[in-house]
């Protein structure tokens, strides 16, 4: 099998040709619905693709329930469910995004790749808890309030990884204040004042 490497992962050719028909919709359908910001999309493989691919290495292996919440153009749930399917198949996504439009593209992207994810167009505080072994989001809010959506919709010893900015050691200190947790700090291949939070133990103070 002629083998390719994407965020230190190597993939088959066939993964990599998933993540290519992705990246072409994406460039499609973006001028209509701004998936990500324009600036970027010129970088979108290292902006968006390999910065999202990176988080799927992080994972713990007991997991078979992701969910992402926030998934706007699917990063970084969509990028890892299609790296699941060749690599850690037995891992069922749902991905969580309230505007409609940007779900049928999510749903679109999933057809065309044979994914098998479930797409929510619901906010997520209106969500049946999901009962998800690891919730992921990327640039969706602040740290408390991501573990208050978090506390909702994570089973008990389940985990969460969060892509965050160069606030973040303040948004852990605020968090602390009224949550209480374990986390890893991992740096961003992409970013360099950015880092991959992954926490677990996640109670209230």
């Amino acid at each position: 099998m002629n083998t390719q490497t994407i965020a230190g992962l190597d993939v088959s050719r066939e993964t990599l040709e998933r993540l290519e028909t992705y990246l072409a919709l994406l460039k499609k359908w973006n001028p209509a619905i701004n998936l990500v910001s324009k600036s970027t999309l010129d970088q979108a493989w290292q902006r968006h693709f390999i910065d999202s691919a990176q988080v799927f290495s992080l994972v713990p292996e007991h997991i078979r329930h992701w969910a992402d919440f926030g998934s706007g153009g699917g990063f970084p749930g969509l990028v890892c469910a299609t790296l699941a399917r060749e690599l850690s198949s037995k891992i069922r996504f749902t991905l969580v995004e309230s505007d409609q439009r940007k779900a049928t593209f999510l749903r679109t992207v999933a057809r065309e790749l044979d994914l098998d994810v479930e797409v929510l167009s619901q906010r997520i505080e209106q969500l049946m808890p999901l009962e998800a072994d690891l919730i992921s989001a990327r640039a969706l809010a602040s740290l408390p309030k991501l573990l208050e959506f978090t506390e909702r919709h994570l089973v008990p010893g389940g985990h969460a990884i969060f892509m965050k900015g160069m606030s973040f050691r303040e948004e852990i200190s605020e968090s602390l204040e009224s949550w209480r947790f374990t986390h890893e700090e991992y740096p961003s291949v992409t970013d360099p004042e950015s880092v991959i939070l992954l926490i677990g133990d996640i109670d209230r103070v």
